[in-house]
């Protein structure tokens, strides 16, 4: 009897499922009881670990992965159990399509193995493919057939499959198969992941206080499974917080889906986030495809009572019901939301659950809106150039959204010169109030590219943009000393005048710049603050010498409130815009 090396293991094979699978072996002769039955199993371990005496891989040597096994003959099932256990993977069985869509409904898979010819089953193994492409989007499959053809291994991978293997099959082909098949999916996510991670650091690049106690709390709250409440404005960036929360986490690796009802019936939101089960088979929703990971709900408060309480229910339990099914779905994933709206009063109004408010207020996140971090805009505004010349580059390069990384990594961005901002254009934009937030200061950059594009010649001078060659709707808003339309009055004037016309329009200016904060006014013009007190007061910069634009008036108690009772000559100065120089002469 052959001797084998500490650490060996040998399987020991039902004898017909041998006479099946390696009839070369048996070419001598059958003795079910003796040597030839002994000498399967040696085969067998020659292909799994290429000679006797190599020990087993420890557990550590390859990543657990769960692999589901699909076919009608338990005989094969327990084989590839076997091999795949001894490889360290997990597995799970099935014999028929029900058995599969229960299994995937109730465990989350990497990867299956999928018999085409399946006995006593309702579906093929073609047909279980196309439901598993249409609700597992992301699981790849392996498919197996004793009685395979070209035409239906085709079939099989136009559907989606990741590769075709025929039976009987090699032990060391079927382990490269399913290892490169996860090896597949797993570069398919980290692409969509770093496509993300390219996509959400827009809105918080900037030096400001605000934005930099944002990140921190971002930092601090990301590793943690905390819940998580985002508020601010639109255009704020609300689900960009949510992305970079997912990305800093133990989490990132694992789904990050988005819930949001907008544009759906009530009806459509709940079947799209709880699944639904139909002839006991199951279509998983948003918050099964995201189990393991994060669930970002965007705007929280248009959820209806119906769905707020199984969301509670989620929150209280980790448990969810399909609609039309009965068994309750173990759901694993962390949950974000955000709201543009007062939650607290849709809670007074009885149109939003207390308890559901205090069960995802854990961890409160406010974001800014654009114009409480003026500071930032220069920053963003580069930024926002950048990635619109690597868009255009992309255009004219031919490049896709899907192969858009590819193209950056083979054709290095070159340095993208870009007609600079003046001064004056620059102060008009940290000046204007922003009602779109970020976002819209995103698309105004995106748009001057376009149409403010520098020559491409580089012996052509390069012109900066002026303030009037803004859009009008932010023109419209920006005080008269940046369009440069009192120049033209002053010549009439004697110096001293001229000077006092040029300084109060000038600090006017900066105030609206700096949204009316003297003190960063002050340090901005290089004056005391109590001499930049004095100069306001020379110029006669009243409340009664400013005028308020309708906008600003809609905006002014969010960007500017006024503090407890009677306003000071400062508070006046601080929070008016400016009005327009009158006619000198």
């Amino acid at each position: 009897m052959p001797r084998f090396s500490p650490g060996f293991r040998v399987r020991v094979l039902p004898w017909d499922f041998a006479l099946r699978f390696y009839p070369e072996i048996l070419a001598g002769g059958a003795d079910p009881i003796g040597f030839f039955h002994l000498k399967i199993c040696v085969e067998i371990c020659k292909d799994k670990s290429k000679g006797l005496n190599q020990p087993m891989r420890t557990p550590s040597s390859k990543p657990m992965a769960d692999i589901l096994i699909v076919d009608d003959e338990a005989d094969i099932r327990s084989l590839m159990v076997g091999i795949l256990e001894d490889e360290h993977y997990a597995t799970g069985q099935a014999e028929n399509s029900a058995q599969v869509f229960e299994a995937l409904a109730a465990r989350r898979f990497d990867l299956v193995v999928l018999d085409i010819w399946l006995k006593n089953s309702e579906y093929d193994g073609l047909a279980i493919l196309e439901k598993i492409r249409a609700d597992y989007p992301d699981l790849p499959v392996v498919m197996i057939s004793g009685h395979g053809t070209i035409e239906t291994a085709v079939k099989a991978i136009k559907i989606g499959a990741y590769d075709f293997i025929e039976k009987p099959f090699k032990t060391d082909r079927l382990l490269l198969m399913i290892e490169r098949a996860l090896e597949t999916a797993s570069l398919k996510r980290e692409n969509a992941l770093l496509k993300v991670r390219d996509e959400i650091h827009e809105e918080f690049i900037g030096p400001s206080a605000l934005m930099q106690a944002v990140i921190s709390v971002i930092e601090k709250t990301a590793p943690t499974n905390s819940r998580v409440l985002i508020t601010g404005a639109a255009g704020t960036g609300k689900e960009a917080a949510a992305r970079l929360i997912h990305q800093k986490s133990l989490r990132a690796k694992m789904p990050f889906m988005v819930a949001r009802a907008a544009g759906l019936t009530p009806q459509q939101f709940e079947e799209k986030l709880f699944g639904r089960e139909d002839k006991n088979i199951a279509h998983p929703g948003i918050l099964e495809r995201a189990n393991g990971g994060t669930v970002f709900f965007d705007e929280i408060g248009d959820l209806t009572h119906d769905v707020q309480g199984k969301l509670l229910r989620l929150l209280q339990e980790g448990i969810i019901t399909r609609l039309g099914g009965t068994i309750p779905v173990k759901i694993d994933a962390r949950v974000l939301a955000a709201s543009a709206r007062d939650l607290e009063e849709k809670i007074a109004a009885g149109e939003f659950r207390q308890d559901l408010y205090y069960r995802l207020n854990v961890v409160p996140i406010a974001l800014p809106r654009l114009s409480e971090r003026k500071e930032d805009i220069p920053q963003l505004i580069e930024y926002f150039w950048q990635e619109a010349a690597r868009k255009n580059q992309r255009a004219e390069g031919g490049a896709s959204a899907q192969n858009a990384a590819a193209f950056d990594a083979q054709k290095p961005q070159q340095n993208y010169t870009h007609r600079p901002l003046s001064d004056g254009a620059l102060v008009a934009l940290q000046g204007y109030v922003w009602p779109g937030n970020v976002r819209q200061l995103k698309n105004l950059v995106e748009w001057l590219e376009i149409t403010t594009k520098a020559p491409r010649d580089p012996a052509l001078p390069v012109q900066p943009i002026l303030t009037a060659d803004l859009p009008q709707d932010i023109c419209q808003f920006v005080h008269s000393t940046l369009k440069n339309e009192w120049q033209t009055d002053m010549i009439s004037l004697p110096l001293r005048e001229a000077r006092e016309v040029f300084e109060r329009e000038y600090l006017l200016a900066q105030i609206t710049r700096f949204n009316g904060n003297i003190s960063r006014t002050a340090q901005f013009v290089g004056m005391e603050r109590s001499a930049l007190h004095r100069k306001l007061k020379l110029l006669h910069i009243r409340a009664n010498d400013r005028e308020e634009s309708q906008m600003d008036v809609v905006l002014n108690s969010d960007i500017l409130p006024h503090p407890a009772g009677e306003p000071t000559e400062e508070d006046h100065a601080a929070t008016l815009p400016p009005k327009p120089m009158a006619n000198a002469s």
